[in-house]
């Protein structure tokens, strides 16, 4: 169980429901026996209130959840700056604050852009690609990534030329192909990777952010690998992006685009 802002509502949502219907069942009838109309102040708020955040409790638990890019590790797909929509159902619906799953719908995919919990602090929310499936035999190379042994596909590109350029002058882009899925990643020569060979095991995701030498993923065992459990959804779209270097506010162009 993570102490977060799901919990925060969840609790406001008891909260005000039982005042409401405790008031509802109990005193309100006899408040009307004895001829008084008025309500206390705190059923009055409960009843105001509680609509709204079991609105926003459902929408934000099964629907979508908005979350922030706290970092530079999935550039140049996503900067920081970047507010965006994570699908909450699309993995299955699962209960807020247990994150239990209770109805399934479909799997991470492998090109997945994931949201999910540290494994080794839940309260931390990280977001990486998932490279890696259950059982994938995973091999990071200065070249690229080999899952079960067949290389990911790298189109090289020029040089990046996006914001905070000025912090990556030598780091090219390219878009990577694992299997039906392409991206776009940052790849710098000045700043070697984490190399080495993984096996995933079962009920658990190997992650990698699209910014490949200056990520913290599951090639550390800080991060390790995800369990199915800690998976919160799939990035799906950008729906605001502040501009993280001088200038202008905000980098309209991003705004409202699909990731991939």
């Amino acid at each position: 169980m993570v102490f977060d802002f799901s919990f925060v509502l969840v609790a406001l949502a008891a909260l005000t429901g039982t005042l409401w219907g405790l008031d509802s069942w109990l005193f309100a009838p006899r408040r009307r026996e004895r001829g008084s109309a008025r309500d206390p102040v705190l059923v009055d708020y409960s009843r105001s209130f509680f609509p709204v955040i079991l609105i926003v409790l459902v929408l934000r638990s099964f629907l979508y959840e908005p979350f922030r890019i706290p970092s530079d590790s999935m550039m140049p797909t996503l900067i920081q700056g970047d507010f965006i929509f994570v699908n909450k159902w699309r993995y299955g619906l699962r209960l807020p604050v247990l994150n239990t799953r209770i109805v399934e719908i479909d799997e991470p995919q492998r090109g997945d852009v994931v949201v999910f919990r540290k494994p080794t602090e839940p309260s931390i929310v990280f977001i990486k690609r998932l490279v890696g499936l259950p059982g994938d035999q995973i091999r990071v190379t200065a070249s690229g990534v080999l899952v079960n042994g067949t290389p990911s596909q790298i189109a090289p590109g020029e040089l990046y030329s996006g914001p905070k350029s000025g912090q990556y002058p030598f780091s090219q882009v390219g878009e990577e192909r694992l299997g039906e899925a392409a991206h776009a990643i940052l790849l710098d020569p000045a700043r070697p990777g984490l190399e080495g060979e993984w096996q995933v095991p079962l009920g658990h995701f190997f992650m990698m952010g699209d910014n490949r030498n200056n990520s913290r993923d599951s090639r550390f065992p800080e991060v390790g690998f995800v369990p199915e459990a800690n998976v919160i959804g799939k990035a799906e779209a950008i729906w605001l992006s502040f501009n993280p270097e001088p200038g202008s506010l905000l980098l309209w162009k991003r705004m409202g685009t699909g990731i991939r």
